[in-house]
């Protein structure tokens, strides 16, 4: 077997017009194509995070709550790599976006930072 590369990358969200916003509006991804399955009022989003990896936002009704925090078991969280964190960190700030503080990776020495989406999906901004 030879995976060639994360063909993309599914989120469940409970408020659509809220995470769609803070995807598109705050994160700034791009919208690729977004398409409504009436049999399963469900929205569909596809997102590009520049021109590598695709992100699908979905609503469905009443959709299961996560489990909490990064070390529950599945998915740890989604990171980003950013061009200058503090940059970004101002940017999240003035749209009322908590951060946690940064830390610094023991074993590359480079700078990241969590913050979560609409629905507490942890996500971590690691400076390239």
């Amino acid at each position: 077997m030879k995976l060639n590369r994360i063909h993309h990358i599914a989120i469940i969200c409970s408020d659509y017009e809220k995470s769609k916003h803070f995807y598109v509006h705050i994160l700034g991804l791009t919208v690729v194509r977004e398409v409504y399955r009436s049999e399963r009022q469900s929205y569909k989003l596809d997102l590009a995070v520049g021109d590598t990896y695709q992100i699908e936002l979905f609503s469905f009704p009443d959709p299961p709550r996560r489990p909490s925090r990064p070390e529950a078991l599945g998915l740890r969280h989604l990171a980003f790599e950013v061009n200058n964190l503090e940059e970004n960190i101002r940017h999240l700030i003035n749209h009322n976006v908590p951060v946690e503080p940064v830390r610094m990776d023991e074993w590359t020495g480079k700078r990241f930072t969590f913050l979560a989406d609409p629905d507490d999906l942890p996500i971590e901004l690691y400076e390239k």
